[in-house]
C-alpha cells in the first residue's frame, strides 16, 4: 500500500465517516468524503480516489444504483461497508463488480487488510508481463501456463477460467458472473459448470487439489483466487 493513495467514503453516518478517517489516515492514506449517492457519484469523477469505501443505505439512493453508476464508466475498486448482511445483498453487490463486501460492525483492522488487498491488485503488473503465484507461472499475452517450470495443458475453457480468476486476484467471483464471462449470459444459472471445471482446473495447478491454496470456495458464493 503505497502512502497518500486517496481513499473515497461515501457513507450518511458521521461517527462511521469519522472512524475510517481516523483508521485510513493512520495508515497513511488520504481520505476523501460524501454523505449521499449523488456527492459520491461526483466526487469519483472529480477527486479521482484509487478505492471507495461504499454504504449501501443512503439517504438520497441505494448504494447498489450508486456501485452501478461507478462501474459504467470505471474498474475503479469498491468495498462494500453495509448493515445488509443476507447472501442475496452480498451476491448482488458481488455480480455487479464490488470487490468485496465487509457487514458492520466491523474490525478496523479486517477493513484495512481488505482495503491494502484491493490496492495491491489494483496495482498489479499489466496482462502483457508474466505473473506467478507461487509455483504457478501465467502469460496471459502469450497463452502459457507453466507449473515449477513444466508446461500445463488447459483445454479452451479451463484456460478462460484460469484467465478471469488471474484478472480479479483476490476479489470474490459469483458462480453468475463466471457462468456470464467465460461461457454467456444463457448460462448465468448453470452452477455445475463452475463447479465441474474449476475441480478440472485444481488437479492441473493445485499442488494438493483436495486441499486447495489458489482458488478458494466462497460458501453459496463463488471462488476467490487467492495469491500465496
Amino acid at each position: 500500500m503505497t502512502d497518500g493513495q486517496l481513499i473515497l467514503i461515501i457513507d450518511d453516518e458521521p461517527q462511521i465517516r469519522r472512524l475510517l478517517l481516523l483508521t485510513l489516515e493512520g495508515s497513511g492514506l488520504k481520505v476523501t468524503q460524501a454523505s449521499t449517492g449523488e456527492e459520491g457519484t461526483i466526487r469519483v469523477r472529480t477527486d479521482n480516489p484509487d478505492l471507495v469505501i461504499l454504504d449501501l443505505g443512503l439517504p438520497d439512493m441505494d448504494g447498489i444504483e450508486v456501485l452501478k453508476e461507478i462501474r459504467r464508466t470505471s474498474r475503479l475498486p469498491v468495498i462494500i461497508l453495509s448493515v445488509r448482511s443476507s447472501e442475496s445483498d452480498i451476491i448482488t453487490a458481488l455480480d455487479l463488480g464490488a470487490d468485496d463486501y465487509l457487514t458492520k460492525p466491523f474490525r478496523t483492522g479486517e477493513l484495512l487488510a481488505r482495503v491494502r488487498a484491493c490496492l495491491r491488485k489494483q496495482q498489479a503488473v499489466e496482462d502483457q508481463e508474466p505473473v506467478s503465484f507461487g509455483t504457478l507461472t501465467i502469460d496471459l499475452a502469450a497463452r502459457t501456463v507453466e507449473k515449477k517450470g513444466v508446461p500445463v495443458k488447459l483445454t479452451a475453457i479451463e484456460y478462460s477460467l484460469l484467465a478471469l480468476f488471474v484478472r480479479n486476484a483476490g476479489r470474490v467471483l459469483t458462480h453468475k458472473f463466471i457462468l456470464e464471462a467465460v461461457w454467456g449470459m444463457a448460462y448465468n444459472e448453470e452452477t455445475q459448470y463452475t463447479r465441474v471445471h474449476v475441480g478440472h482446473l485444481r488437479k492441473k495447478i493445485e499442488d494438493d487439489p483436495a486441499n486447495p491454496t489458489l482458488i478458494q470456495t466462497e460458501s453459496g458464493i463463488g471462488y476467490r483466487f487467492t495469491k500465496l
